[in-house]
């Protein structure tokens, strides 16, 4: 992986259900389901084949985020962020995290936590009043 494939096409799976995000360890700590898109892939279906490779929950990649310009959140990350939605709640065998690697968090406890940009935005907009 080059820094030039982290900047422009990493793709992170945002899993929100029943008032929770889905996030697993990273060696830097908790973040988005993230990885990088096979030859002809689309975005959805990076984020949907990641999320089950890693957590072996089955989603499909329902949107893309709309990126938000560098001047607007300077610093913030690059790349696709796409909504998914959970169509299993009970894992399958064969994924690569173990179940204390996998977190679902409160999705108010996790804007606080997430960069600027189009997915703290999206959560935001999930989270109780």
């Amino acid at each position: 992986m080059t820094l030039e494939q982290t900047a422009q096409g990493a793709v992170k799976a945002v899993v929100i259900h029943n008032g929770r995000l889905l996030l697993v360890e990273q060696p830097d700590g908790s973040d988005l389901p993230s990885g990088f898109p096979e030859p002809a892939e689309s975005a959805e279906a990076t984020a949907a084949r990641l999320v089950y490779e890693l957590t072996g929950y089955l989603v499909d990649g329902s949107s893309t985020l709309e990126a938000k310009a560098a001047q607007e959140y300077p610093g913030s990350e690059s790349g696709a962020a796409v909504v998914c939605r959970l169509l299993t709640e009970d894992p399958s065998d064969g994924a690569r995290l173990t179940p204390e690697q996998i977190h679902w968090v409160p999705v108010a406890a996790a804007v606080d936590t997430t960069p600027p940009g189009a997915v703290r935005d999206y959560l935001k907009g999930h989270t109780p009043v």
